[in-house]
């Protein structure tokens, strides 16, 4: 159909068969875009958070995002929007340098939000949207 689903089961040793937190798809692709569910820093495989700190967290979120959107047909690189969920906006210089490691020309737009809490005590949480790239990300 129009609408095809990338669930974690589906996404084998590209992601370690993380599961999902919720009743909810990791991405879904619609047409030559991919929107993924807002990731959080889970080390793959585990319901463990990749350390206490906001620096190993969003380093954590983003390889997420990247298996999450080499799963699905695309990458980072190929990312248009991105909204980061931070527990605390203190973290956001933090957070900032690190994103900017992945994202280190052309970054996608991006909206920054405080939330009172995250998943699993997370202190940030990452959704992306992403162009598909299937012939050659």
């Amino acid at each position: 159909g129009k609408r095809d689903r990338v669930r974690s089961r589906g996404l084998g040793d590209v992601y370690k068969r993380q599961a999902a937190v919720g009743p909810y798809s990791q991405a879904v692709r619609v047409g030559d875009l991919v929107f993924t569910a807002g990731q959080i820093g889970l080390i793959p495989g585990t319901r463990e958070l990749a350390g206490p700190d906001i620096v190993a967290q969003t380093r954590q979120v983003l390889l997420n995002l990247q298996a999450i959107l080499e799963a699905a047909g695309s990458d980072l690189a190929h990312a248009i929007k991105t909204t980061v969920f931070l527990a605390d906006m203190k973290d956001w210089p933090a957070m900032n340098e690190v994103y900017g490691e992945f994202f280190p020309s052309q970054p996608p737009s991006r909206s920054a939000i405080q939330v009172v809490a995250l998943p699993l005590g997370a202190k940030v949480e990452i959704e992306a949207v992403a162009v598909v790239c299937d012939a050659g990300c």
